[in-house]
């Protein structure tokens, strides 16, 4: 097979992917975007400039490398997912632990080239080990989350009846804040100091609301703001949107069992080649050798590691049901 058609087929296959990213990003952000507006429409005020009366992640002034990454839209979203995972660094930390760890990469792609050549496989090696600390840092913020919505609906319902017992909405927020475990228990918290130390209600809600990005809290604060506004009791509004979390729970339940399949067979086709491989270098150790040392068997072997991450990255997207 001719070369240029492989590498035709991969430049296709990447652009694909890429447009593909593209539109799940835009997507996401217009509906961020109508999420905003209903928390606006719900209070009934302008956009306000959020303020955090708590300790910032970031100096006002950063100085040296903190200078140069505050600059880079990276640092921001660096930023939100450290706090979003709970964790105490921050977003110059962060890039300079990627940066760290591309060395290793770098010195083991230049040793050995198993790819096209020893370039390629340095840089290769180099964004594997480089993107290490950001995909550690989203994997405690994905378990994180999960935790924060496990918990929520337990919340809502010790305000509710922390409300029907007479206490106002701050000091129910306070003894929840107590009461409830962590990781939203320390949540809970920084919303009632923020409000205690003198913020607005609505930009407290609006940092909670940055600080736990879920669909739940959304329609929490949603649902305090046009209460304040409009009135009503807040008490049973806050035990249904409780019992419609409980049933969305056990919705997903049902999509998780129903997806199980399709997760295993993600799972067997994405070992079954990295096992085969293995078990070839024990049983034969020369029998791949001459596709490594071949010019066509190095773009061959670069073109099933690329088919092999799209169909994985493919395969995920389908079983991913959102409820």
């Amino acid at each position: 097979m001719p070369v240029s058609v492989i590498v035709s087929f991969v430049v296709v296959f990447a652009l694909a992917l890429l447009a593909v990213s593209v539109g799940l990003k835009y997507f996401d952000a217009r509906r961020k975007n109508q999420v905003v507006e209903m928390l606006q429409t719900a209070s009934g005020e302008p956009v306000v400039s959020v303020s955090n009366l708590l300790k910032e992640l970031e100096s006002e002034r950063p100085g040296g490398l903190k200078r140069i990454f505050s600059g880079m839209q990276f640092s921001r979203h660096a930023a939100e997912q450290i706090q979003q995972a709970g964790l105490n660094w921050s977003s110059s930390r962060l890039i300079a632990s990627m940066g760290l760890m591309m060395i290793p990469g770098l010195g083991i792609g230049s040793l050995m080239p198993f790819l096209l050549n020893g370039p390629t496989t340095a840089i290769v090696l180099a964004l594997v080990f480089g993107a290490a600390p950001y995909l550690m840092v989203r994997h405690k913020r994905s378990r994180r989350l999960a935790t924060l919505e496990e918990q929520f609906p337990e919340s809502l319902d010790f305000l509710a009846r922390s409300m029907r017992a007479g206490h106002a909405f701050s000091i129910s927020l306070e003894m929840l804040g107590e009461e409830m475990a962590d990781p939203l228990g320390q949540e809970f918290r920084a919303l009632f100091n923020e409000q205690n130390l003198g913020a607005p209600l609505e930009t407290a809600l609006r940092n909670f609301t940055m600080r736990v990005p879920l669909l739940d809290v959304r329609f929490f604060t949603s649902s305090v703001l046009l209460q304040k506004q409009t009135g009503g009791n807040l008490s049973e509004i806050l035990s249904r949107l409780a019992y419609v979390i409980r049933e969305r729970f056990r919705l997903k339940g049902q999509v998780k069992a129903a997806s199980a399949h399709g997760r295993l067979t993600a799972t067997i086709l994405t070992l079954l080649p990295i096992g085969t491989m293995l078990a070839l270098l024990l049983v034969a150790p020369g029998y791949l050798q001459g596709m490594a040392e071949d010019s066509d068997g190095k773009y061959l072997i670069g073109g099933a590691i690329v088919a092999q991450i799209l169909g994985n990255f493919f395969i995920k997207k389908i079983i991913n049901i959102k409820v």
